[in-house]
């Protein structure tokens, strides 16, 4: 599918006002991240297949047998160099594309903000949650700020920049409201089993809502609790989703501490959040995904495939982030054993899965439903890469 190399527009009453100039930059930072991602990656994968493999295979009599071996025989590599040097650059020009505007409009921002959370009992701020150092120490994706900093009271910039640093990153690959993961994973979910009605759901790491409120298309009644440890990401994305039209419950909380009671919720819920924490506060969200879900209760996490699921290259490419992108516990996660981890927080083997999920944006709802109808859950062609045939690599458990 053809995509604009101009990004999404953001389509709710928190948008706001960019410069012609600001926009420019932003198509720019578009069209940058398509070539990296796209034409760049390809030739990068050709000289890897073409030149560094025949030229190893000569020395040694082998192919390389890992990922971490791949990236140590890419490393001096002119393209490898070229590759890495421009997806950085890419990655900073996303965040501050959008800044500027952001910046200039961030008390009036705040205030609006404030309207809409005033006097609501859905919103929970909690001023006592200690940041985790993994968030607190990093600028994480190079966003500067990572996720929680706060210049004033009430301020909603972090929550703002993710906003539309997204639109300007996902380079349209997950629809107009940025929520093709939510929407494809419970689409999926509804199609594989009808019988299964939730009613509570918590989404952990939840940001402002993307992949939330789409879940409320397959489930209108389900009571969904939205948590994440940073404050402007819970004023902002409250907010957001009001002024959407649906306000639903956001907590200031963190996923290693669940504030519920033992089973209390039918569904937990994460989509890219587990590669950002140490392994055992991973094993922490496990265990707590456990303790409170209700028996017949289902857990499903949206990450990027194992490295034993893919082959050395695919390793390599995929693991890139951990070392260039500010995300260090993002190889530890794919090597993690989750069949394993999930089972030492109290779920059984035999309830273990993996899904691949076709995105219904870019693949389409009926593969979506096909794929529900189906036992495959291999890792073929594009699962996680923002390109075309892309589908979300998925596991979990029920209690």
């Amino acid at each position: 599918m053809e995509f604009s190399l101009m990004p999404i527009r953001l389509n709710h009453d928190l948008a706001i006002e960019s410069t012609r100039d600001e926009l420019s930059r932003q198509g720019f930072a578009t069209g940058m991240r398509q070539y990296i991602l796209g034409n760049l990656a390809s030739h990068m994968e050709t000289v890897y297949k073409k030149k560094v493999v025949p030229k190893f295979f000569k020395s040694s009599g082998r192919t390389p047998k890992n990922g971490q071996e791949v990236h140590r025989l890419m490393k001096p590599d002119l393209i490898f160099k070229y590759y890495s040097a421009l997806r950085n650059l890419a990655q900073k020009l996303v965040w501050h594309s959008v800044l500027p505007g952001i910046e200039r409009a961030s008390d009036k921002l705040a205030n609006k903000v404030a309207q809409y959370n005033s006097q609501d009992e859905k919103i929970h701020l909690n001023a006592s949650l200690e940041i985790p150092s993994y968030i607190s120490d990093i600028d994480v994706h190079l966003m500067p700020g990572c996720y929680h900093s706060e210049r004033f009271s009430g301020d909603v910039t972090q929550g703002a920049l993710y906003d539309n640093g997204l639109s300007v990153f996902l380079m349209g690959y997950l629809g107009p409201e940025m929520d093709d993961t939510g929407r494809s994973v419970a689409t999926f979910l509804k199609t594989r089993f009808p019988k299964f009605r939730p009613t509570a759901m918590i989404d952990i790491g939840a940001t402002i809502g993307f992949n939330t409120l789409p879940w409320l298309e397959s489930w209108p009644d389900l009571k969904i609790h939205a948590i994440d440890p940073s404050a402007p990401n819970v004023r902002y994305g409250h907010a957001r989703c009001k002024s959407m039209g649906m306000n639903i419950d956001y907590h200031q909380m963190n996923g290693t501490k669940l504030d519920f009671e033992d089973n209390s919720v039918d569904i937990i819920w994460s989509a890219m959040v587990l590669h950002e924490l140490p392994r055992p506060e991973i094993k922490k969200v496990l265990a707590e995904s456990y303790r409170v879900l209700k028996p017949g209760g289902l857990m499903i996490h949206m990450e990027l495939p194992l490295n034993k699921d893919v082959d050395c290259y695919e390793q390599f490419y995929l693991d890139w982030d951990s070392f260039y992108n500010k995300e260090p516990f993002y190889k530890s996660f794919r090597d993690f054993d989750l069949r394993a981890g999930v089972g030492g927080a109290g779920f059984s083997a035999d309830n273990f899965f993996t899904f691949v999920i076709p995105s219904i944006h870019n693949c389409g709802l009926t593969a979506n439903n096909i794929a529900a109808s189906s036992d495959d859950a291999s890792v073929q062609g594009n699962v996680g890469k923002l390109q075309d045939g892309l589908k979300w690599f998925t596991f979990g458990a029920w209690k």
